[in-house]
């Protein structure tokens, strides 16, 4: 079940990437983007608000993300070394992060996209 609930949410969250995909106003090739079946396994999906981007982390302000037992907070992420960010975000703007954990069990950023 909680699969299904996991797997739903996904494609409720991933249905504004493909409409913005179609319309092309995002100026992405989203067909480019490598997303191999293992990144996305366990992937958790919040909602945020950029503070700070930079080159390797973000700062962000989420509410609790109760899949990874996370209350809500003002953190820095990692970006992932092939991380999917979404050109021309800048600070305050809201997004969808996309977490996976990386080889040492770490979240990170595997996409960010505006909401």
């Amino acid at each position: 079940m909680r699969k299904t609930l996991l797997t739903f949410t996904a494609l409720i969250l991933s249905a504004p990437l493909a409409m913005a995909q179609m319309s092309g106003s995002t100026g992405m090739d989203h067909a480019a983007m490598a997303m191999s079946k293992t990144s996305v396994d366990g992937a958790v999906h919040a909602e945020a608000t950029v503070n700070r981007l930079d080159a390797d982390t973000v700062n962000v302000s989420h509410g609790p993300i109760p899949e990874i037992g996370w209350p809500a907070m003002t953190m820095d992420m990692p970006l992932a070394e092939d991380a999917n960010v979404m050109a021309d975000l800048a600070a305050g703007d809201q997004v969808i992060m996309m977490l996976v954990k990386d080889a040492h069990g770490m979240y990170v950023i595997k996409s960010l996209a505006a909401r």
